[in-house]
């Protein structure tokens, strides 16, 4: 450790070193119209002092970058037949990369007055739609090891053991520049590339159905010709799980119409997960109370992930482009589980020892086209993917049990083959008119195809290995949703705005299993999904909005498929083949006024997907697996201010959530419902500008939901940037979770067992990483869209 905190105090020294120029290098930013519309034109770097050329390049969605400027002080202006000649000072803020945010331009001929930009863009905004920026680059998230990282330290975004979520909304899918993909395709996503991430808490009929919230990625625009990219190390260490390094290496190449975009990313080392669990049925003619601990200590050997996009700029308004990606991941470690079982007959003790060998290769291939049918932003997209996952797991457990006085011992083989393949095509429509209003439609269609099995194979030696049948299990899922989508939004008035949609689905499965003798479950639905959104602004600083949106969430093939995942004698995980989707209903009134923006929401949910541990076919044993509920009310409010100075960044959220769960099918014992608290704070401080020092901190209250009680957790984080040579490098150090306050404790009850469960997860630890920017790149006319992509949420 006081490796770590020497190599701090070397870094903090070293911001006295005058290695870097006081001045701007890039500007960055987005054309807008007072309607929130992107803009196109040209845009030419002056020198303030005598209007001397720099640069300067066309932007045909309203994102710019120049870099290459070298000046304490410039002019930007704007030229463009869509509005007037727009000139904009920015001055040198202690930062060399400089993103002045959105310019909201007026749409006549009038010439705006001058603008003087005298401090960076906010971290985090919200929209008049209730929608939240949260800026990635040129501030201190850029610093993370993936977007998951980014996810945990923005505002209203809960992840709990890998699922993802948004406060008071439930569960989020993951966009890339406005296109579906998974959570394997998310942890691909250079955070080098990344600009900024959208969390859109009512997303319109445009997203798919499937998720109650939509965070959107998007990834930054490159214009410019030449090889340029970065290489970044990272050096995590830990007193709870050890040490891993994270190499990322991202690459851009441009020339004339092509370009080129690659990425790689290679981690190695440790990480750690330990789950303590206590199951007690205390009525004295059923007595049991068992205390089990599994403790996971996972090994990368090879955790990679990867990708390479080109694109072919047809026209200044069309471009094809075709990208694959994928991650391949190589995991071993043990995993060790100690269960402890007292009985009115005996007193028991088992442990099992797993080595863990998992390999999983995922692969996507995208074709895209996009076209630019006028000035006013129209365009068409076309655009299909094709993914495959495949898992194989070898897995050899050894079981040793005693039983007062008498010991057994036992092997087993977990083999299994897991395979999921995903193809989608889809087609998006937008027609803007010249009065501002705006229709989109489009159609997609997708497949999904699942194959699993499993086998367990059980000795006595360790080497005569015998199949068993009640553990082994064949898995067959197919999918088929078509889907079509139209919205429409204009403007009532001058400043009221409305927007309508709708969404169909059509779902059809069929799942083939081989346990139970044989099952076959199949079914067809079609769902409609309508949306309804007002905005009105009484003032430029005070605006009201109301929303309707439905959607639903179709069970993850995994909890579909009852094979069986072995933790411990006693204990397994299996897939529930009966489970139908949930529907939700979600109603929302949001206010903005100056800094200060109100949501206050009401979600009614059919069918709730939630899990519970059941009572296996033994007396001792339990299976955990999800199951439906019958309805669910959920309602919430939340508070949010963020301001902006010179030297200091804010952004602060307050936030309520009332649950209440109905069911009648399972003899749960339902939680008495209270409000949940969730509070968040992020800073960011320039000192001096020769440093940042980034202090975030968020707390989530006691959660009374369901089946559940959740105990309150915490966090707080500490970081620190600083560049060296000239921004060329940037040095980053994190202190995540100092006072280890993030574990998931709680509690719950099923039929006459009650429930506590403790996970400790790898999130007290330290980061040192460093990045380096390398390459040149001159002006280019051509228009350079990052490549979209579009996969299914649902392969977890």
């Amino acid at each position: 450790m006081r490796y770590i905190f020497a190599l701090l105090i070397l870094l903090i020294l070293s911001s006295s070193a005058k290695t870097q120029a006081q001045n701007i290098n890039t500007i960055s930013g987005r054309v807008i119209n007072t309607n929130q519309e992107t803009l196109m034109g040209n845009i030419r770097v002056l020198s303030a002092a005598d209007s001397t050329f720099i640069g300067g390049l066309s932007f045909a969605n309203g994102v710019f970058e120049i870099s290459g400027i070298h000046n304490k002080e410039v002019l930007l202006k704007l030229t463009s037949l869509l509005f007037a000649d727009t000139t904009v000072r920015v001055k040198y803020n202690g930062q060399g990369v400089i993103d002045i945010g959105d310019l909201i331009i007026n749409e006549n001929k009038n010439q705006l007055n001058e603008v003087q930009i005298k401090s960076g863009p906010q971290l985090m905004k919200y929209n008049s739609n209730g929608n939240l920026e949260v800026n990635v680059a040129n501030t201190i998230l850029a610093g993370s090891s993936s977007v998951n990282e980014i996810l945990t330290r923005s505002p209203n975004v809960i992840v709990t053991e890998g699922r993802i979520s948004v406060f008071g909304k439930g569960d989020a899918i993951i966009y890339l520049n406005g296109k579906l993909i998974t959570n394997e395709r998310m942890a691909s996503i250079p955070v080098s590339q990344i600009s900024k991430i959208e969390i859109i808490s009512n997303p319109s009929s445009k997203y798919d159905a499937e998720g109650k919230a939509v965070i959107n990625v998007i990834t930054k625009v490159n214009r410019n010709e030449g090889l340029f990219g970065s290489a970044s190390e990272q050096f995590t260490t830990s007193e709870f799980a050890g040490s891993n390094s994270n190499t990322l290496v991202d690459l851009n190449y441009a020339k004339g119409p092509f370009s080129i975009v690659g990425n790689y990313g290679l981690l190695l080392g440790k990480n750690r997960e330990v789950l303590y669990t206590t199951r007690t049925r205390p009525a004295e003619s059923d007595y049991l109370k068992s205390e089990l601990t599994t403790d996971w200590k996972r090994k990368y050997n090879n955790f990679s992930n990867f990708g390479l996009g080109v694109q072919y700029n047809i026209s200044l308004q069309s471009d094809i482009s075709l990208a694959y990606s994928g991650n391949f991941e190589d995991l071993g470690g043990s995993q060790n589980s100690q269960n402890r079982i007292r009985t009115r007959q005996n007193n028991s003790f088992y442990t099992s020892n797993i080595d863990k060998d998992e390999i999983r290769l995922n692969q996507s291939v995208i074709l895209n086209y996009n076209k630019k049918l006028d000035t006013l932003g129209s365009a068409i997209f076309a655009g299909s993917q094709y993914s495959h996952f495949n898992t194989d797991v070898n897995d050899f457990i050894g079981e040793t049990s005693v039983i007062d006085d008498t010991n057994g011992l036992r092997f087993l083989k977990n083999d299994v083959q897991h395979q999921i393949s995903i193809s989608s095509t889809q087609v998006d429509y937008t027609k803007i008119s010249g009065s501002g209003g705006k229709l989109e439609a489009g159609a997609k269609f997708s497949t999904a195809y699942t194959t699993s099995g499993t086998n367990f194979l059980v000795s006595e030696n360790a080497q005569d290995f015998e199949l068993d049948p009640d553990l082994s299990s064949n898995f067959k899922y197919k999918e088929l949703i078509p889907a079509a989508y139209m919205n429409y939004s204009a403007a009532l008035s001058k400043r009221t705005k409305f927007g309508i949609g709708v969404r169909g689905e059509w779902t059809n499965y069929q799942l083939n299993t081989t346990v139970g003798d044989g099952q076959v479950v199949k079914a067809s639905y079609f769902n409609v999904f309508p949306n309804l959104v007002i905005n009105t602004a009484i003032s430029d600083q005070f605006k009201l909005s109301a929303s309707y949106v439905s959607k639903i969430t179709r069970p993850r093939y995994q909890s579909l498929n009852p094979f069986v995942i072995y933790q411990d004698p006693f204990t397994t995980i299996e897939g529930n083949p009966n489970l139908v989707p949930e529907k939700v209903h979600s109603f929302e009134l949001g206010t903005n006024y100056k800094m200060f923006n109100l949501k206050i929401g009401y979600n009614y949910t059919l069918n709730p997907i939630s899990g519970a541990a059941l009572r296996g076919n033994g007396p001792n044993s339990y299976v955990l697996k999800t199951i439906n509920l019958d309805k669910d009310h959920t309602f919430f409010t939340s508070i949010a201010a963020s301001f902006n100075i010179k030297w200091w960044t804010t952004m602060n959220t307050v936030s309520l959530s009332y649950s209440k769960s109905i069911d009648h099918q399972f003899s749960f014992v339902v939680v008495k419902p209270r409000p949940q608290l969730y509070l968040y704070s992020n800073n960011t401080f320039n000192i001096s500008n020769l440093f940042k020092v980034q202090v975030l901190a968020w707390y989530l209250g006691d959660r009374y939901y369901g089946l559940y009680y959740n105990k309150s957790r915490s966090a707080v984080t500490l970081g620190l940037e600083k560049n060296f040579f000239n921004n060329a490098i940037k040095g980053r150090f994190t202190a995540n979770d100092i006072f280890r306050r993030t574990n998931t404790t709680g509690n719950y009850n099923v039929g006459q067992t009650d429930i506590y469960f403790d996970r400790t997860n790898n999130n007290n630890y330290f980061r040192l990483s460093a990045t380096y920017n390398f390459g040149k790149s001159s002006q280019s006319g051509y228009r350079n869209k990052v490549t979209g992509q579009a996969e299914s949420n649902r392969a977890n």
